[in-house]
């Protein structure tokens, strides 16, 4: 059976695999599902229609599956948060779950989120992400694979974040990160995250190529429709071509720069 503290309060429709863990004072309201091995600390609140895969850990306060802070919600929507495995909620973490029928925010797998991170409604966190304390994602911000998020680091509704993104702590994001880029300041890029594409397995080629077509974009002097059309007429490894195709499918919020 499910290790529950006896200060804790577990609704009755909430599902739990027989190995989680559920800490002083915590309230688990609804149906929310918690597979196996979850960990959940003290004093969280978990709610609606909330799931959370196996071997993840929610840290003490967390609150996950509130409503939007939308103020056009209605509180009767049906809507959630799907966590993936393996992810690790530290304390104070906040998810607000979709803004919209059906909608869920919504986390991959192998995650951190450190002591306050905030994921607002509708946000789409891919796989193997660090995001450092006090990190704020806006409504509808989407963000690949393996980025770090430096702390107190705050990115405005809508945006798209690239894989292998580094971005500095404090840094304001208003418009699109390509992949396999570092930024700073307010929407300001600062090159390539050279380091996390050698870790992450990146042949000498496809790093060259990468580099290659961000002097072609950024570097070379020629406006971003033209330097887009140019590309267009060469052939790219995938990575590559990943990062032009981002540039090239930009959300509204355009793509920063250097």
């Amino acid at each position: 059976m499910p290790t529950i503290h006896p200060t804790a309060q577990v609704s009755k429709e909430a599902e739990l695999a027989d190995d989680v863990s559920v800490g002083p004072f915590t309230v688990i309201e609804g149906p929310v599902k918690l597979a196996a091995g979850v960990k959940i600390g003290g004093h969280a609140w978990i709610s609606g229609r909330t799931s959370i895969g196996e071997a993840s850990s929610v840290g003490w306060g967390a609150v996950i599956g509130a409503d939007p802070q939308d103020l056009s919600f209605d509180p009767a929507t049906d809507s959630g948060v799907e966590i993936g495995p393996r992810n690790t909620l530290r304390e104070y973490v906040t998810v607000h779950r979709g803004s919209k029928p059906g909608t869920n925010t919504v986390m991959g797998e192998g995650n951190l989120l450190m002591t306050g991170v905030h994921l607002a409604h509708d946000v789409r966190l891919g796989d193997g992400n660090v995001l450092a304390n006090s990190v704020l994602l806006a409504g509808h911000v989407h963000v690949g694979n393996k980025a770090f998020l430096g702390g107190g680091a705050g990115f405005h509704q809508f945006i798209k974040v690239g894989d292998l993104a580094m971005v500095q702590g404090l840094t304001a994001v208003s418009q699109d990160m390509p992949p396999f880029c570092t930024a700073y300041g307010i929407n300001q890029l600062a090159g390539l995250n050279t380091v996390g594409l050698r870790r992450s397995g990146f042949s000498a080629d496809e790093r060259a190529a990468i580099k290659r077509a961000y002097k072609l974009v950024f570097l070379s002097g020629l406006t971003r429709e033209a330097a887009l059309a140019e590309a267009a007429t060469q052939d790219w490894p995938e990575p590559a071509a990943r990062f032009l195709a981002a540039i090239s499918s930009p959300s509204k919020k355009g793509v920063m720069s250097p």
